[in-house]
């Protein structure tokens, strides 16, 4: 076994675990704890504020950061023998969105909702869990679209896909415009935002399979 191979193996473990630690804490944040805090005792959730969410914070953020630092080696492999298609463009697009949201707009506006820096505290924990509930939106088409590419690549040929790659990009990026200017709308509740990343999954796989 050659030290290539090796080293593409140990880059395709560490993106699943550290892909396990970031999305596993991000359905946390979004099915459970943002319930609990609407729920829990003032003494309670100042616990939480000072304790809790700024643990968790560190792991998720940090785990972001190394699923997008692996999954960007990963993705150099797959340009290099020219295996990229049109499910491999959606995925790694909806990946880095989602990687940006954590790192530009969640965490620094987790600082301030948190108490840790001084600012509007309303107004930051709202754009923070817009977000956040845009990532979680985005995770069921990610997760769709990189496992899909090495297996329905004939579907999505950069060569033969062009248009559907770009009306996929497309729509990808309007949602990324409203998780940044925008309003939650459907994904507001955590049934709305499971079945509307159900129903993008299923968009953006149509558009990929059928434009």
């Amino acid at each position: 076994m050659d030290i290539e191979m090796i080293i593409n193996m140990l880059a395709r473990w560490g993106h699943l675990l550290f892909g396990i630690t970031w999305i596993g804490l991000l359905y946390y944040f979004n099915f459970i704890h943002g319930g609990y805090v609407k729920q829990a005792t003032p003494e309670a959730l100042t616990d939480v504020k000072a304790k809790l969410a700024p643990n968790v914070l560190w792991w998720f953020r940090w785990g972001a950061m190394f699923t997008f630092i692996t999954g960007i080696f990963l993705l150099y492999g797959v340009e290099k023998m020219h295996q990229t298609n049109s499910y491999i463009v959606v995925g790694a697009t909806l990946g880095t969105f989602m990687f940006l949201n954590v790192w530009l707009i969640i965490w620094p506006n987790q600082k301030i909702a948190l108490g840790m820096i001084e600012g509007d505290a309303a107004t930051a924990g709202a754009k923070a869990l817009l977000a956040s509930r845009t990532n979680t939106l985005f995770s069921g088409p990610m997760a769709f679209c990189m496992l899909a590419g090495p297996h329905f690549g004939a579907y999505g040929n950069m060569s033969t896909a062009a248009n559907a790659t770009y009306a996929a990009l497309a729509v990808v990026l309007l949602l990324e415009i409203n998780a940044i200017f925008g309003k939650q709308g459907p994904i507001a509740s955590v049934r709305g935002v499971i079945v509307s990343s159900l129903v993008l999954t299923a968009v953006l796989v149509g558009i990929l399979m059928y434009v």
